[in-house]
């Protein structure tokens, strides 16, 4: 008979094996450029979390170290970022309870991607999940216009939503409801989305799912946000440390999108919302 354990057992080993957890692909150098963007208070880096207190590249080393299991000391400078899958379990059992609790009320929710070509499954399947659990899924701002400066200038995209999930694309990219999608770290869709919501009169979601600057950019407004981030990404774990987003799950968030799934299938059971 399989113990209790069994699942998060299982999960573990895929997490590792996946290389969601354990050894992942980003780097130390690349982690220690973003930790020092952020402490100069880069936008590119802060991604609409406006830190409460002066974060140095060191407070932010010992932060990750303890949200994430990078490593803790400066003089490592080098190598593979390491995620402790423990604490990535940790942090996907927590989700699946706020998950719990806004599907136990039916509440209204919004989920967004800066990473449509590797998370759009995975949060599809929660919309799909909590739109069955009776919370509306709320797809405001669909079709407008967002300047997002990027390092190759001011770019226009466009905001749309697949399964349920908000995300970007650039004008004339392929039809309207289809997976793809353009990276962005930036908190501009969110705060185009909730203020268009404002303006309709409603509603706002309870929860906002998603990461990057749909985390970010949410939780600084005041919405609770949860959501996925990798080690090169501070912002959300900053953001959870300060008390404006609710959960952030340490894991590689640009790995092939099959990998995901059987995250999916833990965090639905978790919540109680498998169909």
């Amino acid at each position: 008979m399989p113990t209790p354990t069994a699942p998060r057992a299982c999960l573990r080993a895929h997490l590792l094996a996946a290389g969601l957890a354990g050894p992942v692909a980003t780097t130390r150098e690349e982690s220690l450029r973003s930790y020092r963007a952020f402490a100069a208070r880069d936008p590119r880096l802060l991604i609409g979390i406006d830190p409460e207190q002066a974060w140095s590249e060191r407070d932010l080393i010992g932060l990750m170290a303890d949200r994430c299991g990078v490593s803790g000391d400066p003089r490592c400078v080098s190598g593979q970022d390491v995620i402790d899958p423990e604490l990535t379990l940790d942090a996907l059992e927590a989700f699946s309870e706020r998950l719990a609790m806004v599907a136990e009320h039916a509440a209204p929710v919004l989920l967004g991607t800066g990473h449509p070509h590797r998370l759009l499954g995975f949060y599809g399947a929660l919309a799909d999940a909590l739109s069955a659990a009776g919370c509306a899924v709320l797809t405001p701002a669909k079709g407008r216009s967002v300047d997002i400066t990027t390092r190759f200038g001011l770019r226009t995209y466009i905001l749309d939503y697949v399964r349920g999930v908000a995300l970007v694309r650039e004008p004339g990219a392929s039809g309207s409801g289809c997976a793809t999608g353009a990276h962005t770290h930036s908190p501009l869709p969110v705060r185009t989305v909730l203020d268009a919501a404002a303006e309709a009169g409603g509603p706002l979601p309870e929860l906002v799912i998603g990461d990057h600057g749909w985390v970010c950019g949410a939780g600084q407004l005041g919405f609770e946000a949860i959501g996925l981030a990798d080690t090169d990404d501070p912002a959300p774990f900053v953001g959870e440390a300060e008390g404006r987003v609710s959960v952030v799950v340490p894991l590689d968030d640009a790995a092939r999108s099959a990998y995901y799934r059987p995250l999916t299938r833990y965090v639905l059971n978790r919540a109680c919302l498998s169909q």
